[in-house]
């Protein structure tokens, strides 16, 4: 990762809320895990999903967070390639 980018993500992460804050707390990990119960594989290439990604980013809004048509099951690496590329590319 070059510094800039590196520089680029620490000041984002300053004025960004907490994950608490997001939504991510003990009501969405028990939600997260039923979800990837019912959907264990993940959608890009079929390995086994760890990762509840929203689809379209959510923002704050707490409707479309808790909107289960919003979600999709993902890997890690499929989440942190793949989908950060398409979200950049919007």
């Amino acid at each position: 990762m070059l510094a800039a980018d590196r520089a680029r993500k620490a000041r984002h992460d300053q004025n960004r809320p907490s994950a608490r804050q997001r939504g991510y707390t003990g009501q969405w990990e028990q939600a997260r895990i039923e979800f990837l119960r019912a959907a264990p594989f993940c959608r890009f290439c079929g390995n086994p999903a760890t990762v509840v990604d929203h689809i379209k980013p959510h923002r704050g809004d707490m409707r479309l967070f808790w909107s289960r048509q919003n979600w999709q099951p993902l890997c890690v690496p499929c989440h942190s390639s793949i989908k950060q590329a398409r979200e950049r590319r919007q």
